[in-house]
């Protein structure tokens, strides 16, 4: 007698992960659909020999849609959405793997990894030359005001020129990098007048100013490092005449009469000349024909 005996196999292994726990440090200018981890680091293996069927969720908040699989028997984790490191720096992901599909009837049996992904900070941000003003809700650009100074004609100051709202400044908005900025000016300073120290950021001269226009220079903060990452700043400084006397009046006291009842912007007349308006002047004597 022949008695053919067929072992039924019971789904009574669970899978199983090479590493049920991985950390993954990712640049935060990684390109969108780049991998992150390798399937090789995240296919799991079945006993029974079960088709595996895999799902990904993010558990820290605000950091969902960023990372996902590549299919649901593909565990291989791939960037979904473009990172920015001021938004989040870390998240933990979880994978599961199951050897019957999501909604099946049958008894499942699941395993479970878990994905720690630190975004590291990359260059993305030129210079920022401060104080600035952040023009978008998640302050990833910040736009500065013109820098203004004024120096005296024919007159060479020994001392860094004072500037509004502030002195020649200018920061790596990449804090973490936080690369060395250096200056320069790249344009406006006819006839060599003006210096930057490449350091500080201090604007000197180099001689007198000898006409009365104004110069726009153009100074430009550039990372170190990086020589494609910079910005540049307009610096208007103005030459005027040399005012060593204060103004003053003609007369230390005027006086003047009106009537009563007269409409708003009448004129006041000079008392005891009811006929001439009453008039207020001054003088400089640093501006002698005006």
């Amino acid at each position: 007698l022949e008695i053919v005996v067929t072992i039924v196999n019971v789904n009574d292994n669970s899978p199983v992960f090479k590493q049920t726990n991985l950390t993954q440090v990712v640049p935060e200018d990684t390109k969108v659909n780049a991998t992150i981890v390798p399937l090789e680091d995240l296919s799991a293996s079945d006993a029974d020999l079960d088709t595996i069927f895999y799902e990904l969720t993010t558990i820290v908040p605000g950091t969902d849609g960023y990372f996902a699989i590549k299919g649901v028997n593909n565990p291989e984790i791939y960037l979904q959405k473009a990172l920015d490191y001021e938004k989040f720096n870390f998240t933990t992901l979880l994978l599961y793997a199951r050897d019957r599909s999501v909604g099946s009837n049958d008894a499942t049996n699941t395993a479970t990894a878990t994905i720690n992904i630190f975004i590291e900070q990359a260059d993305t941000k030129p210079p920022w030359f401060l104080p600035c003003t952040f023009i978008n809700t998640d302050r990833s650009i910040c736009i500065s005001s013109p820098y203004t100074g004024r120096v005296n004609i024919s007159e060479m100051s020994t001392e860094p020129l004072k500037l509004e709202p502030g002195p020649i400044y200018a920061i790596d908005p990449d804090y973490t990098l936080n690369d060395k900025i250096v200056y320069s000016i790249v344009g406006g300073d006819t006839d060599n007048v003006f210096s930057v120290n490449a350091d500080t950021g201090n604007l000197t001269m180099n001689k007198a100013a000898t006409a009365p226009d104004s110069y726009l220079l153009q100074v430009m903060a550039t990372q170190v490092n990086n020589i494609q990452k910079y910005s540049i700043a307009t610096v208007e400084i103005k030459v005027i005449n040399k005012s060593e006397y204060p103004p003053s009046f003609e007369s230390g006291i005027y006086y003047g009469t009106v009537s009563v009842g007269l409409v708003p912007r009448s004129f006041v007349f000079q008392a005891g000349g009811p006929s001439s308006p009453l008039v207020i002047t001054a003088m400089d004597e640093d501006f002698p024909d005006v």
